[in-house]
């Protein structure tokens, strides 16, 4: 933080009521003083510290950050980077063999792909509830090891129907990693500081493509060279989940669920390190559900502006996910060296990712700046359509601008963590984000018909289509936000106003904190 703030813990949390009940018809909505009784988590940290001041310079802010980096970003990196090679390992295997060890026929194969996210809709909204209600990195780390052990069990697969089952449940396990790691994102870091984050652990996407592909492509070479006892596509499966596994297993040893209870804080550096998030205006987490929030976030515009482009910009993501690896296939190459062209992909994904989110950061401009990855990414695809079979390098490299398209899906998610307060409205506003998500995921494969080999032409037009639709939703949220922000000034600027002690901790929503500001 640019300025030293010196900060009296004088109230209790029951004296606080009092004052809040007391000023209500002055200051603030009488809703703030009605819902001031169960107050955020960040509370706890200061009990039995009233009266006490408490300093946070900028050299304290730096080093705080410096050591919550540390110890959070390579485990949410790592992890998230594993949630999206094991959702990929189905894409590789269809190059590998598993559609002729499994009898896969007509679309089989993409309905195999959507029952991932059958299972992931199915189960996001409890799965929200229950990151909210548990401890949160202990119910991470269990759905992350139990998600690792189901990828296992692709490899013992012997029919369709076997593998409908597993990937049904390999949904509903990842179903609470990118919910509970936009939790971790809010919990952690101020809003100037999420964007950049969620953009670095978001691009292990790109880096799991690129060690994804080097993996299957040297399974299988060395499959076809040397033989393997077991078909390559189930090593493929084997070698992730167990990986996975092993992460989780050291994600339950050191995440810590939040300031509260993280052993390498100090008790006094645990109250610093909640003490800077204070500028979000939203705490750290409260367990209890309060069916006003529930009801907000659904009648909220910018929830649903959220959920659309989650439906629209993942009716193209399902699709290239799952097909990439024949998509190359189309472009001339052979099925072994589609495991290793595509690596690239992963390369600009990483790229575009943390440099959106470092410039969204900076210039306070995360929409706007994140819209240049979709638009080389509809640059990409009029290349794969335009161009012809023949220019099998300039279709490769309008396939490689396509993985630019996530800038502004992870520009979104990390404004979910910014932009809506309350706990039971941030939860439900991500589970709806997310239940979009699949419904898009679950149509995209659905996209690529087998009767539209090798081109794919109407799935690559949906997706230039889709992607258009997106860009006219940002600039949406974009006027929406910036609108709302000049109602709370104005309201802010009445005579009248008093904005209350610890405000921020009250677990309030967006809407109902006069001094929530929305960022960009």
């Amino acid at each position: 933080m640019a300025d030293d703030k010196k900060m009296n813990y004088a109230s209790t949390p029951g004296e606080e009521r009092e004052a809040i009940a007391q000023g209500r018809r002055r200051s603030s909505p009488g809703k703030i003083a009605k819902h001031a009784n169960d107050a955020d988590e960040a509370m706890k940290a200061f009990a039995g510290h009233e009266g006490e001041a408490i300093e946070l310079d900028e050299a304290t802010s730096k080093r705080l950050l410096r050591r919550i980096d540390l110890h959070l970003m390579p485990l949410l990196c790592v992890i998230y980077g594993l949630n999206y090679l094991d959702k990929t390992t189905l894409s590789y295997a269809s190059v590998m063999g598993i559609r002729e060890d499994i009898n896969l026929t007509g679309d089989d194969y993409q309905w195999l792909s959507s029952m991932f996210y059958f299972g992931y809709l199915a189960w996001e909204y409890p799965t929200n509830r229950l990151l909210q209600r548990l401890p949160l990195a202990k119910y991470s780390s269990f759905c992350m090891i139990m998600w690792g052990l189901v990828l296992c069990c692709m490899a013992g697969i012997k029919n369709y129907s076997g593998g409908l089952a597993v990937r049904f449940f390999l949904g509903v396990f990842e179903a609470a990693v990118t919910p509970g790691f936009a939790l971790f994102t809010s919990q952690w870091y101020t809003k100037q500081e999420q964007g950049t984050r969620v953009g670095i652990w978001f691009s292990f996407n790109g880096w799991a493509q690129i060690f994804g592909g080097l993996l299957a492509y040297g399974i299988a070479k060395g499959a076809r060279l040397h033989g393997s006892t077991i078909a390559p596509w189930k090593i493929v499966f084997l070698a992730t989940g167990l990986l996975t596994i092993a992460i989780g297993a050291l994600f339950l040893a050191f995440m810590p669920d939040n300031q509260l209870n993280a052993r390498w804080l100090t008790p006094l550096d645990r109250r610093l390190a909640i003490e800077r998030v204070r500028v979000n205006q939203q705490g750290i987490g409260n367990k209890h559900f309060k069916a006003y929030q529930m009801k907000e976030a659904l009648l909220d515009p910018l929830t649903w502006a959220f959920a659309f482009y989650a439906l629209t910009a993942d009716i193209p993501n399902g699709g290239i996910t799952n097909f990439f690896s024949q998509l190359i296939v189309s472009f001339g190459y052979t099925a072994e060296e589609s495991l290793l062209y595509g690596t690239p992909g992963g390369a600009v994904e990483v790229v575009t990712l943390i440099l959106c989110g470092y410039l969204g950061d900076r210039y306070s401009n995360r929409l706007l700046i994140s819209s240049l990855g979709l638009l080389l990414a509809i640059l990409g695809m009029v290349l794969i359509v335009a161009l012809p079979l023949s220019n099998d390098v300039g279709r490769l490299m309008g396939y490689y601008l396509t993985q630019a398209s996530p800038t502004l899906f992870v520009a979104l998610l990390s404004l979910i963590a910014t932009n809506v307060a309350g706990y039971t409205k941030k939860t439900t506003v991500a589970a709806i984000y997310l239940i979009s998500y699949c419904a898009g995921n679950i149509i995209g494969p659905q996209t690529f018909r087998p009767k539209d080999r090798p081109r794919y032409v109407p799935a690559e037009i949906t997706i230039i289509c889709c992607w258009g639709a997106c860009l006219v939703d940002i600039m949406f949220i974009y006027w929406y936000c910036k609108h709302q922000n000049k109602k709370k000034a104005a309201f802010r600027a009445r005579p009248e106003y008093r904005k209350l002690e610890n405000q921020e901790w009250l677990d309030l929503t967006d809407r109902e904190n006069p001094e929530f500001v929305y960022s960009l």
